[in-house]
């Protein structure tokens, strides 16, 4: 990849950077939640809107900034809020508005999107099922088109943020005698509708991020499809894209380690600052160097949509690169901490409010969500990679 930015990328970068020195104080502090925006944070996304760092290429119509696409300046902008160490904004959920601007319809677009970007409108996702995670086109929700209206009928489980959301994105079966993946349709619709039951489920964090969601002759507008009927599995794959793509984001990835190494020069033991500790150097190294592997994978990957090509593997590793790297840096940060480590909640000994701790677990899970680990080095072995597909279990062989 040619490292030389333009002249014109290179006053953006400046630009930001100055923009960034002025207005860092006024950015939230901490990971974002999952649930309803706070004041701070809404008027931070508005502040980045309007000097067009956040929603850069979404049409103003649709209450973005409106720029042209613009690959390099994406990656400046992400660069720059990781060095600075400030919460970057957003283009809206990160899972749904791509989608929406892609298939959805004009009214769609006009009443979601802004909203979205805005921080005033969460969203959830009505993806897994008891019987179905990582086999997900064998979900059984369905909905029946009665009038102007599907009535949606089953369970969904781990719908993030359900309890706050004000909208959800839902897979639901359509077609029932049609195959597993052409029979499902992608709906959106209010959380706000008799027939939805939410029961939030307490993770290990000691928070509940995830719940079980329950419909009970759910009725919603018939126009609440995105796509095709029957072709939601297209619809719901785009949108795993972006959530994976997002999960293994590389520069926030690097912002984290830059935290650790912070926290091993200020943790001692008998004196000695841990970053002098060659057994902690060491592991802390190790680290670094996939960061490193991880970020210019992210560069070829970058280079290869300049060309307008296909990515290839790049792509494909991703989501498993990511999710595991950022747990095994937390994990050292606990172990950086000693005794300390296994605080929670609201010791007064506790370091960054705890942050170590709950991205250790979270991000444990995020392993599983999205696609576990081991799914993904499926995909990446078959579609990548061109290997034999895995060997299926056959009842009574």
């Amino acid at each position: 990849m040619d490292l030389a930015y333009s002249e014109r990328h290179q006053i953006f970068r400046s630009e930001l950077q100055q923009f960034l020195k002025e207005h860092k104080d006024s950015a939230p502090k901490g990971r974002a939640s999952i649930g309803k925006a706070s004041d701070e944070a809404k008027q931070w996304q508005q502040l980045l809107i309007k000097r067009g760092y956040a929603a850069r290429y979404i049409p103003k119509k649709y209450g973005g900034y409106g720029a042209e696409f613009d690959l390099l300046e994406s990656h400046i902008i992400a660069e720059e809020f990781s060095r600075a160490n400030v919460r970057p904004g957003h283009s809206g959920d990160e899972r749904v508005v791509p989608v929406l601007l892609e298939l959805g319809t004009e009214k769609q677009k006009q009443e979601l999107i802004e909203p979205t970007v805005n921080g005033e409108m969460i969203w959830c996702q009505g993806y897994s099922e008891p019987g179905s995670g990582s086999d997900l086109a064998s979900l059984s929700t369905k909905a029946v088109l009665e009038g102007d209206e599907w009535v949606i009928n089953g369970q969904k489980i781990w719908t993030s943020g359900a309890q706050h959301a004000d909208m959800c994105f839902c897979l639901v079966r359509t077609e029932p005698d049609a195959p597993k993946h052409q029979g499902i349709s992608y709906l959106i619709f209010t959380m706000d509708r008799p027939g939805i039951e939410v029961r939030p489920l307490v993770t290990m964090t000691g928070e509940a991020i995830f719940n079980e969601t329950f419909f009970t002759d759910c009725r919603v507008p018939a126009d609440g499809i995105v796509g095709k009927r029957g072709e939601g599995w297209f619809v719901a794959n785009a949108t795993l894209q972006h959530e994976r793509g997002s999960l293994g984001d590389p520069n926030q990835t690097e912002s984290r380690l830059r935290s650790l190494v912070e926290l091993m020069k200020n943790e001692t033991i008998d004196g000695t600052p841990l970053i002098k500790i060659p057994a902690y150097r060491d592991r802390l190294m190790r680290l670094q160097a996939r960061m490193l592997g991880m970020k210019y994978n992210g560069m070829r990957i970058l280079t290869a949509y300049l060309k307008k090509e296909e990515p290839g593997l790049p792509r494909w590793i991703v989501k498993l690169q990511g999710c595991e790297l950022n747990h095994q840096i937390a994990a050292l940060a606990i172990d950086a901490m000693g005794e300390l480590g296994v605080l929670y909640e609201d010791s007064p000994y506790i370091r960054d409010a705890g942050m170590w701790q709950k991205s250790y677990m979270l991000d444990l899970g995020l392993i599983i969500g999205g696609g576990t680990a081991q799914i993904q080095k499926n995909m990446i072995g078959e579609r990548a990679l061109g290997l034999p597909k895995e060997p299926k279990y056959q009842q009574g062989a």
